[in-house]
């Protein structure tokens, strides 16, 4: 497990951490037209970039990023997610790159002793 800094902030910031993902997004994917052959190894890759990046940053958080990737046809999309935290220090951050659609969700809550 990689250690953290407990001297560091300790609020779970959503613009810093959608700077972080759109990076590791766009590291991924680009440019690229939308393939359905790979969007498992996008959505796998997107994960795992945005897990180290944000581990790496050395805060007291433990994360979850959910992506999901789909063609803009027109067809809706509904998900949800519910999270039992403390407001006041953890949080969460969407993101969503046009093109076609990728949404990227990432859950922030502080690790304790």
């Amino acid at each position: 497990m990689e250690e953290y800094n407990s001297g560091e902030e300790v609020v779970f910031n959503p613009d810093e951490i959608s700077v972080s993902v759109k990076e590791c997004v766009e590291g991924v994917i680009g440019g690229t037209d939308y393939n359905q052959s790979k969007v498992n190894q996008w959505t796998a890759s997107i994960v795992e970039h945005s897990l180290t990046h944000l581990v790496k940053q050395g805060r007291a958080f433990k994360y979850i990023v959910n992506c999901t990737i789909m063609q803009k046809s027109g067809a809706g999309l509904h998900t949800a997610n519910s999270c039992y935290w403390d407001t006041a220090t953890d949080g969460s951050a969407p993101k969503r790159r046009g093109f076609w659609d990728c949404f990227t969700h990432v859950q922030g809550t502080q690790r304790t002793g």
